[in-house]
């Protein structure tokens, strides 16, 4: 039986290994361990490769969030629109400094915030749109935006799945006040621990984000304001650095991977939408079944990773209870936490393990 991992980060660090030790030797012997020079050189760099102005790398994509949102002034008692299906932390995010996260349910073709039922939600104290680019998959941001603007409410991406992706010609992340990014081992740029970081193209969200992101020290040991122990290590800013280069290329392979899933699955299981105007860059790839534990259990048994992204829509969950939310208040939302299952999708995959994978799937379905 073949063994097909739904992710397999030992063989991409042995296809750049040299590359890889030589960026950790360089900070093992330079003994500055945190923020500094590479931080600094990283975030140039990818503020170059993404077209945004500034970037401020930080300690995970989490923390990303609740610094871009205290930079843009959203506080205590306000309320936030975002998803409802969703990884848990965009709304933690919101919750953790005493904010309000107001959901959305998703439209079932991209999985992402259903745009036309956002203004539905708005209300005095709404400051601001969380849209999540699901599975590096981009929201409808030109819809959304509008949205925005007329209500005069900020707007945060969570890029944290889409580096990379782009819609109308613009990176995800660069389109509303700021955008946030994770460098979790498993994203398609990932460092060999936690990692995060914001762009925005406002110089005063990056001063202020650059601020509390040490103790909202300027100058050491003097504090301006009361902030965080946010900092991004340089050992991983080396590291996404070396790996960085790569980002493109990996991305551009994971979507021929999934035109291959795609191609063989597409009349066995609904799989993934791609819009006009969307370059997706499938962080995962996502088919849908109302079988979906049954096909996860048998795929297990042939040695296939399979993962449910997610199996419980925020507003359902525990944490949020207070907020009242039934069963029911989003279907949508609740139906993909039913029947999503992500597929192994990882640029070193070759076409053996792809077409194993199709083929257990088919088999599945032939039963």
């Amino acid at each position: 039986m073949r063994k097909v991992p739904f992710v397999n980060l030992g063989k991409q660090y042995e296809g750049m290994k040299d590359e890889i030790d030589q960026a950790i030797s360089r900070v093992l012997k330079s003994g500055h361990f945190i923020l500094g020079e590479e931080v600094l050189r990283f975030e140039e760099e990818l503020a170059q490769s993404t077209g945004v102005k500034h970037v401020i790398g930080v300690s995970n994509g989490t923390d990303a969030l609740v610094l871009a949102f205290k930079a843009l002034g959203v506080g205590s008692g306000d309320e936030v629109i975002t998803p409802a299906f969703s990884f848990f932390a965009s709304a933690e995010a919101v919750a953790s400094w005493g904010g309000k996260p107001v959901f959305v349910d998703i439209d079932p073709e991209d999985f992402n915030i259903k745009v036309d039922r956002i203004e539905g939600k708005i209300t005095e104290k709404t400051k601001a749109i969380l849209p999540v680019h699901l599975y590096g998959n981009p929201a409808d941001m030109e819809s959304l935006m509008n949205v925005a603007q007329k209500h005069n409410l900020k707007v945060i991406e969570d890029t944290a799945q889409a580096l990379g992706a782009e819609v109308g010609g613009r990176k995800v992340g660069t389109i509303g006040d700021a955008g946030t990014i994770s460098f979790f081992p498993t994203k398609n740029l990932g460092g060999f621990g936690d990692g995060g970081a914001i762009l925005t193209n406002d110089s005063r969200i990056a001063e202020e984000v650059r601020l509390l992101r040490v103790h909202g020290a300027k100058k050491k040991y003097f504090h301006e304001k009361v902030g965080f122990n946010h900092r991004l290590d340089a050992l991983q800013a080396a590291i996404l650095r070396a790996k960085l280069p790569y980002l493109d290329g990996w991305n551009e392979k994971r979507r021929e991977i999934a035109e291959k899933y795609s191609e063989r699955l597409k009349d066995t299981v609904t799989i993934p939408s791609i819009q006009k105007g969307k370059l997706h860059i499938f962080h995962q790839y996502t088919i849908r079944t109302p079988r979906r534990n049954e096909l996860k259990e048998f795929l297990e048994e042939r040695g296939i990773g399979a993962i449910v992204n997610y199996p419980l829509p925020i507003h359902l969950q525990p944490a949020f209870s207070h907020l009242c939310h039934q069963e029911g208040d989003f279907p949508e939302s609740e139906k993909a936490s039913q029947e999503v299952l992500s597929l192994p999708i990882y640029p070193e995959m070759t076409e053996e393990e792809v077409d194993y994978v199709s083929k257990s799937v088919q088999e599945f379905f032939q039963d």
